[in-house]
């Protein structure tokens, strides 16, 4: 015989439940550190053998700049609180299985649960009877009915409800801001009842110091996917306003800056492309959800299409520069999807790089943040044909332009983010092209 709920709660009470996490990333890393920095023995899953070893040394496989994070992952472990494996055999006294995996879409916008398939079913043998399994990757609406509660069910044989607890409640974390998000930011819980629930309230009240609303299965999978694709479509409409901008030979910066003074016009900022895990794929979970059903979707395909072509706009500012490509040696700045992280996943600088590849160009790279394209920055330019900056990392907001003066081939900055700092850059000699804005500097 089992755990009841109110036995499982009481032991959420007095912090003697087990839980478990399964992922170790972006998500499931922060969320396991805090829980065992709460007084929680918290075990950790991960497939990555190296990934695993760091944790249990208490080094943070996340680089970048993560405040906190550090700190409350070297005490957990040293506290014995928390640790990693990759055996899901350690999981089989846990009393809440949080799972926190990738769920990426494929080219045609359909979702791969490769990760989440397995997690289910390696964890199903082991799940202890009364445990509470809660989905905290982003999932398209629907998944937790159809594809998580029959594998768990069939891989356990046991009975969700009776014999075990299902919930989602969806991250709400992104890179540079993970301790905070998952301390501040509210949360949606959505349980199998409403008393699993409440019960994931009581839980998630540990560690979160905002609102837990409680709800069901869908309406948590459409919060959060909806949020995701809300902030696309978003990006896409400044996006759009950038290229109208620059064929008015207006300034879309300065556009923004007045627009934004009307109540409620909050217009978000245009840039060099859209990355990272979530925003590139959420939408189209949204959008999937209804693909068998007579619903039009149209918005949020075409702000794909929008947010997905910056890239392509970065690479015509560049050859509008510079004519042909072919041989030329450009410089990217930043690699990373998002500032000041190490975060490389879809990022827009990757796209770029191959679109200039392809047109027979040169291309250096250099990110403070991703190991790979570490380095002095000025080293990098010499010889360079010009420079793009993808990511706003703080770094580049200090360039010496006296010193990538004496470094560059030709003095040409094409600023995807408008992080260069116009007037030293004019001052110094360069010629500086901001998307959504005009060429400013000396002409070629």
């Amino acid at each position: 015989m089992g755990m009841t709920k109110i036995e499982l709660k009481e032991k959420i009470t007095n912090y003697s439940a087990k839980i478990s996490v399964i992922g170790l990333g972006y998500v499931g890393l922060p969320v396991a550190a805090l829980f065992a920095k709460n007084d929680f023995d918290v075990i950790g899953v991960d497939i990555k053998k190296d990934r695993i070893e760091k944790i249990n040394t208490g080094i943070s496989p996340i680089e970048g700049e993560e405040p906190g994070l550090s700190k409350i992952l070297g005490e957990a472990i040293n506290s014995g609180r928390l640790k990693a494996t990759n055996d899901y055999l350690d999981l089989k006294e846990s009393d809440v299985i949080l799972i926190d995996v990738e769920t990426p879409v494929n080219d045609d916008h359909i979702p791969e649960y490769h990760a989440l398939k397995s997690a289910l079913e390696l964890l199903g043998p082991v799940l202890k009877t009364g445990a509470l399994v809660i989905i905290e990757s982003t999932i398209m609406p629907g998944t937790m009915e159809n594809i998580v509660l029959p594998i768990l069910e069939q891989a356990s044989g046991k009975i969700c409800g009776r014999e075990f607890f299902l919930g989602n409640c969806p991250e709400r974390v992104m890179p540079g801001k993970l301790i905070n998000n998952l301390i501040h930011l509210s949360r949606v819980a959505g349980g199998d009842t409403h008393e699993t629930a409440i019960l994931m309230k009581a839980l998630y009240s540990k560690i979160v110091e905002a609102d837990i609303d409680t709800t069901d299965w869908i309406t948590a999978e459409l919060v959060k996917t909806v949020e995701n694709a809300y902030r696309d479509v978003q990006i896409a409409f400044a996006n759009e306003v950038a290229l109208i901008c620059e064929a008015l030979k207006a300034d879309v910066w300065r556009v923004r800056e007045l627009v934004r003074k009307s109540p409620g016009r909050e217009m978000l900022l245009p840039g060099a492309g859209v990355g990272g895990h979530c925003i590139p794929k959420d939408p189209w979970l949204l959008a999937g959800s209804v693909l068998d059903m007579d619903v039009p979707v149209r918005l949020i395909p075409t702000a794909r299409a929008i947010n997905l072509d910056m890239p392509k706009h970065m690479l015509a500012l560049i050859t509008k520069e510079l004519g042909q490509l072919k041989d030329k040696k450009i410089l990217i700045l930043g690699y990373a999807y998002l500032e000041n992280s190490d975060d490389t996943r879809n990022s827009p600088a990757q796209v770029l790089t191959g679109l200039l590849e392809s047109n027979g160009a040169q291309v250096v790279i250099h990110d403070p943040y991703v190991s790979q394209y570490t380095g002095d920055v000025y080293e990098k330019a010499k010889e360079c044909d010009a420079v793009a900056l993808v990511t706003a990392h703080a770094e580049y907001k200090k360039l010496d332009f006296s010193n990538l003066m004496k470094s560059i081939r030709k003095p040409i900055l094409i600023d995807g983010r408008n992080a260069i700092d116009k007037q030293k850059a004019l001052q110094a000699g360069f010629k500086l092209v901001r998307l959504g804005g005009q060429s400013e500097g000396i002409q070629f």
